[in-house]
Formats: structure tokens, sequence, C-alpha cells
């Protein structure tokens, strides 16, 4: 049986806007097993943003429970969430998020460094994960002298290195154009098929076909949470190539 990465029960997040109580998440339940994919979806104001932010431990709740990996995160203080944060959530943003003054290798150290990992252990780790997403070659280039999809792949691997619980990722190819985009997708593909628990948070039906399960949310609530059917592909299909 399975083990549950995540359990997440009756959650709430509300806040004050002027006057106005804003129920963002309003009673969401839902659990995360090992090594699923799953798309978070719907429209705007449906509480997808906050509850991304949820699972990533960059906010806690009103009320309810979260659970991540045995972690009662609804009751950590601050500098056990960043603890929690960096331990087991790997981030992969729209924007990249990338040191511009450094190099790959740098920016990929950067989740040790503050694991206390020595620097030897860091870079052997660092050179790995980059030749894991195919930028085993690039390790002393700075982002700027990187393509889109590249820098995708480094914030990846930055987002491995710790070999995390689950890979979070916030509209991943938002910045790309459609065939980087489709590349960056089928790199998540293989990591999925590796054995890694994804969490995708999307607007893009096409970016939500990828994944295995898809959580709709809508007013605060889960509206819908359907598994999907995929074919098995192999790795002829996927276009592995660096974007």
């Amino acid at each position: 049986m399975a083990k549950n990465i995540i359990e997440i029960t009756d959650l709430s997040r509300h806040y004050k806007m002027g006057e106005t109580l804003v129920r963002a998440l309003n009673g969401v339940t839902f659990n995360v097993e090992e090594n699923e994919y799953i798309a978070i979806m719907g429209p705007s104001g449906s509480g997808k943003s906050t509850l991304m932010n949820m699972i990533g431990c960059l906010d806690t709740p009103t009320s309810g429970e979260y659970i991540l990996n045995g972690n009662r995160v609804s009751e950590l203080d601050d500098a056990e969430l960043a603890q929690v944060r960096n331990r087991e959530i790997g981030f992969v943003f729209q924007t990249f998020n990338l040191l511009p003054r450094t190099d790959c290798l740098s920016n990929v150290e950067l989740p040790l460094i503050y694991s206390g990992i020595r620097s030897s252990e860091r870079k052997k780790r660092a050179i790995d994960t980059l030749t894991k997403v195919g930028l085993g070659d690039r390790v002393d280039h700075k982002p700027n002298e990187l393509s889109g999809g590249q820098r995708q792949r480094v914030a990846i691997a930055r987002a491995l290195v710790n070999n995390p619980s689950i890979l979070l990722a916030d509209e991943p190819t938002g910045n790309l154009d459609t065939k980087t985009g489709e590349e960056i997708m089928n790199l998540f593909e293989e990591l999925y098929r590796a054995g890694n628990t994804i969490i995708l948070v999307t607007h893009e039906n096409e970016i939500a076909e990828h994944a295995r399960r898809v959580v709709r949310l809508r007013d605060g609530l889960v509206e819908s949470d359907e598994k999907v059917e995929k074919p098995v592909l192999s790795n002829r299909d996927l276009n592995m190539q660096p974007a």
C-alpha cells in the first residue's frame, strides 16, 4: 500500500482585506501518496494559489490539519517551517528565481548550503543533479548565458538536489514557448517515472493533462478529484534534449 506523503484535513485559510473577510480556502481535504503526479487547477479566486502556499509551507492555515511526511505542519513555527521547506519541498517557479550573478553550479548548491552539507559533497550532488536534467555541460554558465528552457532545468535541478519529498511546481512553463514547455513537461514525466512525487499548480489544461490526477478547486473547496489514465511512454517517446 502506498504511503501518504501529504494528509490535508478540513484546511481553511481566511484573511481580511479591509473590512471584508476573504475565505480563500474553506475546508479542503485530500491526500497525496508517494510517487503521485497531481495537477491542481481552478479559476482565478478558486484558492489554488493559497493551497499551493499551504502545501509549500509558505503560509499557515486558519484552521484544519496539514501533515507532510509525518510533520504536523499546521502546528510549526516560522523557523520550523523554514526547515521543512528546505528539507521536504523542491520549488519550481514560473520565473525561475535564479541568482543572476552566479553560475548554474552555485544556484543548484544553494539549498545544500542551508542544509549544512560540506562543500565537496555539495559540488558533487549539484553536478550529478544538473547532469540528470541534461545540463552537465553547463555547470559554469550563468543564467543570462542560457535559454529559457535551460534556466528552468537549472531551477528543477535546484529543486531536486536535496531529494525532497515533493516537487512543487507553480506554472512551470508559463514563461516558455510551446515547444520548450513541452520539453520541460517531458522532463517532469521522466522525474515522475524515476519515483518523484510531483504537484503542479496550473490553469492550463494542456499542462494538467500530463499529470495522473487532477484536483479542481472552486470557491475554496475541492470541486473534483479525478485520476487520469495515461499511455505508457518509452524513453524514445520523450524528447529529453535540453531546451
